[in-house]
């Protein structure tokens, strides 16, 4: 059974930092896309960021302040984010989809696999 556990969500000041973790199980991830969404209230889920098969990209809003890496060994997908801004809050959610190659696909109904999300919050 294919699950995704994120961790690391909390409430930090503007310009803080926090690092978001999604721990997968029944899969790995060398033949998988995993991405990074978030939704604010009354906003479209968007795309932060994705890990394929050492391909890594990045929403215009947060290139040069986010980074996802990946550890194999753990099984587990990770979201360093630096110099947070309150726009920043959301909910944050991973999720996996099979892919061929090094693809990450944008559009979030792509994916299969969904994490429960975890809240980041940032105060002003």
């Amino acid at each position: 059974e294919v699950q995704l556990v994120e961790s690391g969500g909390g409430l930090v000041q503007a310009g803080g930092s926090l690092r978001l973790s999604c721990a997968a199980s029944g899969f790995t991830f060398d033949d998988y896309a995993i991405s990074w969404f978030r939704q604010a209230p009354g906003k479209e889920r968007e795309g932060v960021s994705c890990f394929s098969d050492g391909r890594t990209d990045y929403a215009d809003s947060v290139k040069g302040r986010f980074a996802i890496s990946s550890d194999n060994a753990k099984n587990t997908v990770y979201l360093q984010m630096n110099s947070l801004k309150p726009e920043d809050t959301a909910v944050y959610y991973c999720a996996a989809v099979a892919v061929f190659g090094r693809v990450c696909p944008s559009n979030w109904r792509s994916y299969d696999y969904w994490g429960q999300g975890t809240q980041v919050t940032v105060s002003s």
